[in-house]
């Protein structure tokens, strides 16, 4: 069950060489709003087999924001997420954290 809605302010920016953050005005930000609890969601996630921390954090976010776009705009005639609604709710349902028993 989803919780109440939350926001979350994603921001992407380059790492120079010697893990310096790039100089000046070079991030991208934006907001995505999700009812989910995307620190459960990847925290709960730890023991996904094959992938290193970041790729597994890149994976279950970025699942979650495909998903949120496609949910919030099901109604688009020319819909660029249509063929992948199936897989992505395949992906979605295997990136579940374990229920506590």
């Amino acid at each position: 069950m989803a919780s109440s809605p939350q926001r979350y302010r994603v921001t992407v920016t380059p790492v120079e060489h010697g893990g310096l953050p790039c100089p000046g005005r070079c991030s991208i930000e934006f907001e995505q709003p999700c009812g989910e609890d995307w620190m459960r969601l990847v925290e709960g996630t730890q023991r996904l087999p094959g992938l290193a921390g970041d790729e597994r954090t890149a994976l279950v976010i970025g699942a979650r924001l495909l998903d949120g776009i496609a949910r919030r705009h099901p109604e688009l005639a020319d819909d660029p997420l249509r063929e992948l609604r199936a897989p992505l709710a395949r992906l979605l349902e295997r990136l579940q954290p374990p229920r506590p028993v």
